[in-house]
């Protein structure tokens, strides 16, 4: 993206809203249609900065909120902690903010299983679905057993997976928020949220929830890093086997190669947007 469009774009704001059930922290960026950006496990959205610009220098107005218990937002009760309870946290942050329109709703990692979650409870609010290195996969794989269900996952192997993503990736550009100054950050803040959260991360499946938005003709893209440690591709290629007539755009890099390569994020996004009629290499 060329640069001079990015000084139009302009910085990201760092807001927060009161919803009446604790204020959100958030960022927004740019102009044109609405785009809100769900972060993964144990991070902010300032994490994604140079991301979140590059989506508005293609023409959208770009929110991203702290999920609940991260980034100094307040944790949902013990209740509403599910990623149906998340979903309806959304709901409540789109209206805080005055969106009634519907949204295209872009989620890393755990975001994209609140965002999955979200437009299932709510289509109506959703205009299109862009899942990136997405957890809600129905299986991950072992060298000798192949495809298994995706709660079986040893929290072992998932935890290691995470730690060395967290501590080998950086931001480029100079960016001071890494994923492990994000992470240990969040840790160290809210233990047991970070902790909760990686479990509803680590077992979720939401085949039954992408098939039911096939049917109702959500727009759906699936956005992958081809070399993710952290999401096996079992659950990838189960989640392609479900969303059979959406745009499928593979990219070079890691579970967060969105942070370590934004611009190229901000090409596939473009892709994505355009609602590409077949797999694409970005």
């Amino acid at each position: 993206m060329p640069e001079h469009d990015l000084h139009r774009v302009g910085r990201v704001a760092w807001r927060q809203v009161d919803t009446g059930a604790g204020t959100v922290s958030y960022g927004a960026v740019g102009q044109g249609p609405l785009v809100v950006f769900l972060h993964g496990w144990g991070l902010t959205p300032r994490s994604y900065t140079h991301a979140l610009r590059q989506v508005a220098a293609h023409g959208r107005r770009v929110f991203a909120p702290a999920l609940p218990g991260f980034g100094g937002t307040a944790e949902l009760p013990p209740g509403e902690r599910s990623f149906v309870g998340y979903a309806h946290w959304l709901e409540r942050f789109l209206d805080s903010i005055g969106i009634d329109e519907p949204v295209t709703i872009v989620g890393h990692s755990f975001g994209g299983g609140v965002a999955i979650a979200a437009a299932h409870e709510f289509s109506s609010r959703v205009s299109q679905l862009v899942l990136v290195n997405a957890v809600g996969g129905g299986a991950w794989s072992t060298d000798d057993n192949g495809a298994r269900p995706i709660h079986e996952r040893p929290l072992w192997k998932w935890g290691a997976a995470a730690v060395g993503e967290a501590f080998a990736v950086r931001s480029v550009l100079g960016m001071t928020a890494t994923i492990a100054d994000c992470a240990i950050s969040n840790v160290l803040g809210n233990p047991g949220a970070f902790w909760r959260v990686g479990h509803l991360a680590r077992t979720a499946d939401f085949t039954a929830e992408l098939e039911q938005l096939v049917l109702r003709r959500v727009p759906i893209a699936l956005l992958w890093g081809l070399d993710d440690r952290i999401i096996p591709e079992a659950s990838f290629q189960s989640m392609r086997s479900v969303l059979t007539d959406s745009p499928v755009i593979t990219v070079p890099g890691a579970h967060s190669w969105l942070i370590d390569d934004p611009e190229r994020f901000g090409t596939a996004m473009k892709t994505a947007f355009d609602k590409c009629p077949q797999e694409v290499l970005a």
